[in-house]
């Protein structure tokens, strides 16, 4: 029934705009809407009318969800009520819950725009098929591993005609009234830097679809991220800060425990000292996130890849290349931080005296220590982060993804977590050498020391341990932070009108 209402005339060249203008003026009932181009078919709208007759089980004139479970079901095919509310949703221009005629010829045919340009970017050798390998190939660019038995068992669910191809007709007809689109749906769903915000800016860069590129999504989507960062940031700062000076000030002969300098902190300072740092923290943000998308996006025009979207190891390259230009342009912000971090009350009186006194002192060299162990940090931590994400998100769309990519929040959330925890794991001495260059100066008398030396100078006197300084407070964040930049990210999503996951 579904696929007698569709045409097979794909190839046939567009009819003539006059012959088209003249039948239309004959018998407008009959003329399929798009002006033959696609379907090309004379009753193509009549036998349109005929499928949403048969849809509309109780007689109402419009489709609601209970309609589609119980026709879908009388002709063999099976959705979930979430696949459903989808096409509803994505039909329903007057929001009355159901679909009248014009609504479903209308997802209809914009379903179909969205499943010919799958169809294509899935066809890799353009000749009008796909192949187990091309399907192969196509997951693979997005870091999706299956084998060839996967991909033939994906085949055979489309496939009608025994060939173990799919041709435009049979891809058509298995998902015209499907909501999902898989590939498309995995970058969907799958979004990883954009969301979770642990503190450092290190992550490669999410992908984009070409719907969020076109529609101007993207945007919104980084302002979300931006706005989440901040809260997660603001709300984890305590954490944050005592992890700063335990990597600093914390040795064998200072053993300072997580009560003891929180206790310490709030002596010296009261509550409020306990954010100390977190406004150029959350200040430097907006302008990272910025220049690091741009500079994501130019590198991958110099790559040059012809794929949607990057391979991993392209992914990697571009985003490490991309994550190098933001903290080279956002480095001193880094150094406030620091030292704002570590001020004693009343030596500064805000960011901009803090930003004048190391300039008058130190020189504008000072706003570029530890910038050595920062950038090579870069690499385990993006690295690590990104293997560990693709393989959970891997591990789960082959063994539990049948319908849908969407992961569900919880999945999202311990794959997230668990990444990031692996990616700072990799990369934290360097981030210790890191703030230890940083705070030098702030510490009286402290001489100059270059990062081999003082690496050798931990190892020498506080053995290999005293390379995960204030690891504890910073693993302590994670998980809070990582649940808090999730829930606000999909707060401000509403607010900013992004569609819904």
């Amino acid at each position: 029934m579904v696929s007698s209402v569709l045409c097979r005339c794909v190839a046939s060249p567009p009819p003539d705009p006059a012959a088209s203008a003249s039948s239309s003026a004959s018998s407008p009932a009959s003329v399929d809407p798009c002006g033959g181009a696609v379907c090309g078919g004379p009753d193509h709208r009549l036998r349109l009318w005929s499928l949403f007759q048969t849809l509309d089980v109780n007689r109402d004139g419009g489709l609601c969800v209970n309609d589609l479970a119980v026709g879908l079901r009388r002709l063999g095919l099976h959705r979930t009520e979430g696949e459903l509310r989808k096409i509803v949703q994505a039909g329903d221009k007057d929001l009355d819950g159901q679909l009248d005629f014009e609504e479903f010829v209308h997802y209809l045919q914009d379903h179909e725009k969205k499943l010919r340009l799958v169809f294509k970017s899935l066809d890799k050798k353009n000749d009008g098929r796909i192949d187990a390998q091309e399907i192969m190939q196509s997951l693979r660019d997005l870091g999706v591993k299956i084998s060839e038995q996967q991909a033939e068992k994906i085949l055979k669910s489309m496939d009608k005609n025994g060939t173990m191809t799919i041709d435009w007709n049979e891809w058509r007809d298995y998902h015209l009234l499907h909501p999902v689109e898989n590939i498309p749906e995995i970058i969907l769903y799958w979004k990883h830097s954009t969301i979770f915000d642990v503190g450092e800016n290190l992550t490669v860069p999410d992908e984009f679809t070409v719907e969020e590129r076109q529609t101007g999504m993207w945007w919104r989507h980084l302002v979300a991220g931006g706005g989440a960062g901040a809260v997660s940031r603001t709300c984890t700062a305590p954490l944050d800060r005592l992890k700063v000076l335990m990597q600093v000030h914390a040795s064998r002969s200072n053993n300072m425990c997580i009560v003891g300098g929180f206790t310490q902190m709030i002596r010296e300072g009261g509550a409020r000292s306990l954010w100390r740092g977190n406004g150029i923290n959350v200040l430097k943000i907006a302008p990272e996130s910025a220049i690091k998308f741009m500079a994501y996006e130019q590198i991958k025009r110099l790559i040059g890849s012809d794929q949607e979207t990057l391979r991993i190891h392209e992914r990697l390259v571009a985003g490490s290349l991309a994550g190098a230009i933001a903290q080279s342009s956002i480095y001193p912000m880094e150094v406030l931080k620091t030292r704002m971090a570590l001020r004693k009350t009343g030596q500064y009186s805000g960011m901009l005296d803090c930003a004048r006194k190391i300039l008058a002192r130190e020189g504008m060299a000072a706003f570029y220590k530890g910038y050595v162990p920062n950038m090579l940090g870069i690499i385990p931590y993006a690295g690590i982060d990104l293997a560990v994400y693709e393989t959970l998100k891997n591990a789960w769309l082959q063994r539990y993804a049948v319908n849908s990519a969407d992961p569900g929040v919880f999945v999202l959330l311990a794959c997230g977590t668990m990444s990031s925890t692996c990616g700072q794991l990799a990369s934290y001495p360097l981030a210790l050498v890191r703030t230890r260059m940083q705070a030098q100066a702030s510490m009286e008398g402290a001489p100059e020391v270059t990062m081999s030396s003082l690496f050798k100078q931990i190892l020498r006197t506080e053995g290999a341990f005293g390379l995960y300084r204030g690891l504890a407070p910073n693993f302590m964040k994670v998980i809070p932070a990582v649940s808090i930049s999730y829930v606000v990210y999909e707060n401000l999503k509403i607010t900013l009108g992004v569609q819904s996951r």
